[in-house]
């Protein structure tokens, strides 16, 4: 098979990644790709945000499916223009990726479809934030209606700060004023047709920068999967899953195509377990990032046949999808200042050391190749990733090899999936 895999980051390499790992052989393509990702797959001279060029390419090059992984190339209509030239594409189109786009529309759909969440306020103006801080209570949440690279969010018990955060973002759009939900987070990841869906492994990510969950928030630092407290509650993993199978990823999978707007592609519930159920806090179109990184190393079977499945419409031929007992780690490497104000353009060192620990291997993120020398580019680097037997062994792996590598005044958390593993 011919695979256009489309964007730059961690989560881009870990699918390129997963799909090497499959038995039968396929050629890789990749746009804009990095360092790490030029490996693994052929990179295009391609803007990925731009329907016209993606679609021309992938016809003159035979493309049997594009992969559309950051969700600024969804938003663009990318997916909508592959669909209208016939082109297999996996990624939701422009109408339908709006549940990541507009926090008040997935509010809007998930209210429709009756799937459980807390309740919003959608807020335009100073003053009605300030009523829906006031309505709603500490711990405030206020999170941009819009794409914000997971960085959109506040969630503090400081009045002052959330009516700052919320001024950051009226100028370009509403905010939505949030219940606050209280309990551990868990990412689920389903592969719909825009009729059938396919759960994976559940993950939990890091969003702050700090180890303890303080300072900003960031795209996420780390994640691990499995996660063993979930069969504590659940009784197994398996009914956790089939729970928000049913109560959540099919409604909104079948709301979404009685509006005329098929989910095609990758749909992220960010999902809280509290003491009355379980509710989502957000969704995204796409793979996360870095819970795919730990996600896709579990899985057994063939990542491009579920895709290619979704893309076409027939996934309900295939069966629930396989994962290995094993247990994944990642931690992500971050630039000094990140999320802030990130310094780019040094030097990166000792990666292929770090990648000679048993069992780990590194998905780059941004990098950039100098002649000989590694460069980071960006505010996340690069994400360690670590596969054992036990979540002990995972961590101990992945902090062993993220040691090893060098970028000045860099930073990452070293308490990832210590919890869990304890």
């Amino acid at each position: 098979m011919r695979i256009l895999v489309l964007g730059s980051g961690a989560r881009e390499h870990a699918i390129i990644l997963a799909l090497r790992a499959e038995a039968a052989p396929h050629d890789v393509f990749a746009a804009p790709g990095n360092a790490g990702i030029a490996r693994d797959a052929e990179i295009v001279a391609l803007d990925p945000l731009d329907p016209g060029a993606v679609t021309d390419y992938a016809n003159d090059a035979n493309i049997d499916l594009v992969v559309i992984g950051p969700e600024a190339p969804l938003v663009a209509g990318v997916a909508d223009a592959l669909r209208e030239h016939g082109i297999p594409v996996f990624g939701p189109g422009r109408a339908a990726a709006q549940l990541e786009g507009s926090k008040a529309f997935a509010k809007r759909i998930m209210d429709a479809a009756g799937v459980p969440t807390g309740r919003a306020v959608h807020a335009r103006t100073s003053a009605e934030v300030a009523a829906a801080l006031d309505d709603l209570g500490a711990p405030y949440v206020v999170k941009a209606d819009g794409l914000a690279a997971g960085k959109g969010v506040l969630v503090t018990t400081d009045r002052d700060a959330a009516l700052a955060h919320a001024e950051l973002y009226l100028p370009t759009g509403p905010v939505l004023i949030e219940e606050f939900l209280d309990g551990p987070e868990v990412s689920l990841f389903f592969v719909s047709d825009g009729d059938a869906v396919r759960a994976l492994s559940p993950a939990q990510d890091f969003k702050r920068a700090l180890d303890g969950d303080a300072g900003p928030n960031t795209g996420g630092m780390g994640a691990y999967s499995p996660l063993p407290w979930l069969t504590e509650r659940f009784g197994s993993e398996a009914a956790f899953v089939e729970l928000v199978t049913n109560e959540v990823a099919l409604p909104v999978v079948r709301q979404l195509d009685a509006e005329g707007t098929p989910f095609i592609g990758l749909l992220y519930a960010g999902l809280i377990v509290t003491d009355t159920g379980v509710k989502v806090i957000e969704f995204n179109a796409r793979f996360g990032d870095p819970e795919t990184q730990v996600v896709l190393p579990r899985l057994v079977s063939p990542l491009s046949e579920l895709l290619a499945a979704a893309a076409s419409g027939h996934l309900e031929d295939l069966p629930q999808p396989v994962f290995a007992e094993a247990t994944a780690v990642t931690v992500v490497l971050a630039s000094e200042g990140y999320p802030e104000a990130p310094r780019t353009g040094r030097p990166l060192g000792g990666v292929e050391a770090a990648a000679e620990v048993e069992g780990v291997h590194i998905a780059h993120a941004a990098t950039a190749a100098a002649g000989e020398e590694l460069l980071a580019t960006g505010g996340r680097v690069l994400s360690v990733v670590a596969v054992g037997t036990t979540l002990a062994q995972s961590r101990t792996r992945a902090y062993t090899a993220i040691e090893r590598i060098t970028l000045e005044g860099s930073h990452f958390r070293t308490d990832i999936a210590a919890g869990a593993a304890e």
